[in-house]
């Protein structure tokens, strides 16, 4: 109790000396506040103000963790080689494939290497395009000859988005050599097509003086067991193969290379299939869907090499009337393709292909979607078509639709030029429309949403009215 009131007290005391306290502090400050400035001064009030101390207090630092880029892995032993093996690195595996079907398909087809390549852990060694597609070639010898994945695509770009090495065979291999390297592949053509009398033809390997001998893989590694002449492979099938247990459970009498009449297995540390544009997980021609492994991790990735983009862009601001620095405006590209379609039709091709008032139509979508829902207004219009007929083009010109002017192009820059420019410009435009059932449009529909967000539209075909709707 004594102490209570000891606190009562003390506490009582400090209240009292804080009233007088504020109370003189009161009054000294309005005191001070009636006390009459000198008429001549020139002080004013604000000198009396106490004076202000800045005190500065540094933050806490914030800890920043620092990642530093890879360095880019050695998967070679150097500079390309007389025979391939010499450049394989031991510690390192490889795979690799021999495609042969036009370039769009070719490019699926490596799109599915590098895929297979991550499934497996394994660097990807990509062939050069087949020019099987193209005509008008060297003035001296009229031969078309291959061009490298890397003068096409952007593959530092793609080696630094997918964080994996890729290389390309003339890395690996000098392209003068005139050694025979053997090498065992994997047959997966026969595997799936079971009325196939060998394996796919590909030119690639006899370019590069490499003698196959081809295993027949197992028949598991088809994505349909009971579809006889369906061709799809699928990837974990084949992704399989590429690791000892699979691989060796499955080995069968290779077949005699046709150079130096050798059978050889399937190579392990150089993992190779002929012709991978047949390969899915869940359905055939995946590219179609919108959860296409392949597109989704790789194939949105493959950017053209700059010097195509802006070779592309020169032809752009030509066709459009355009000063060399001027701004491109939003543009949509149309694809048609004729040429190897008629042979899928079985009625007159007037009557199997759209007429250009259905494209025309699906062109006029396209530009309504992308003014209401992107506020783009698309002007220009060009057209890309292997059609040769005269009065067709004059047709499209009455649309006041663009053509590229290609009668320099294979003079000035060589043969793959004009396939690989009127590509370059479908993918760059705001809105597409193409051709069903052809990979061309399929791949640069694909980029042009990718890449842009781009509105697209297919045109089918094969009877009269077949893209009424």
């Amino acid at each position: 109790m004594h102490s209570f009131s000891s606190a009562i007290r003390r506490i009582n005391l400090r209240v009292l000396f804080s009233v007088v306290f504020l109370g003189s502090l009161c009054y000294y400050a309005g005191w001070l506040s009636h006390w009459p400035a000198p008429q001549d001064s020139a002080l004013e009030w604000k000198d009396f103000e106490a004076k202000r101390v800045t005190i500065t207090v540094q933050a806490p630092q914030a800890t920043v963790t620092v990642i530093p880029e890879a360095e880019e892995a050695v998967v070679l032993n150097g500079s390309p080689t007389d025979t391939f093996q010499d450049n394989l690195r031991h510690d390192v595996r490889y795979i690799t494939t021999w495609p042969g079907n036009g370039f769009t398909n070719e490019a699926m087809s490596l799109m599915n290497l590098i895929y297979l390549a991550m499934l497996t852990e394994r660097v990807p060694i990509l062939p050069a395009f087949n020019p099987s597609h193209l005509s008008g070639g060297s003035p001296d010898t009229g031969e078309v000859v291959d061009t490298t994945f890397g003068k096409v695509f952007d593959v530092p770009r793609l080696a630094k988005e997918l964080r994996m090495p890729i290389l390309e065979w003339w890395q690996v291999k000098d392209r003068q050599s005139t050694t025979v390297d053997s090498l065992g592949c994997w047959n997966v053509w026969q595997a799936t097509m079971e009325h196939s009398s060998g394996p796919q033809y590909s030119a690639t390997p006899g370019k590069l003086n490499i003698d196959i001998s081809w295993t027949i893989a197992p028949k598991w590694v088809k994505l349909k067991p009971d579809a006889a002449n369906e061709a799809h492979a699928k990837f974990t099938g084949l992704m399989a193969l590429a690791f000892p247990e699979q691989r060796n459970r499955n080995l069968r009498t290779p077949s005699k290379s046709p150079l130096l009449g050798l059978s050889v297995p399937p190579n392990e540390q150089l993992l190779c299939f002929n012709n991978l544009y047949y390969t899915a997980n869940v359905e055939g021609f995946e590219f179609e869907r919108d959860y296409s492994t392949a597109w989704r991790l790789v194939g949105k990735h493959l950017y053209w090499n700059p010097r195509i983009e802006e070779i592309a862009r020169g032809y752009l601001r030509r066709t459009f009337g355009l000063g060399a620095d001027a701004t491109i405006p939003p543009y949509i590209t149309i694809h048609v393709r004729h040429g190897d379609f008629k042979g899928a039709c079985h009625i007159p091709p007037d009557e199997c292909f759209a007429p250009l008032s259905a494209i025309a139509r699906r062109v006029d979508e396209v530009k309504e979607e992308l003014q209401r829902l992107k506020d783009i207004t698309a002007v220009h219009v060009i057209l890309t078509s292997d059609e040769t007929n005269i009065t067709w083009w004059e047709e499209v010109a009455a649309y006041g639709w663009y053509r590229i002017d290609h009668s320099a192009t294979a003079p000035t820059y060589g043969a793959w030029y004009p396939v690989l420019i009127d590509t370059a410009i479908q993918s760059e435009g705001k809105g597409f429309v193409g051709t069903d059932r052809s990979t061309v449009s399929l791949i640069t529909a694909r980029r042009v949403k990718e890449w842009h967000d781009g509105v697209v539209r297919s045109v089918k075909w094969g009877k009269v009215g077949a893209d009424d709707h």
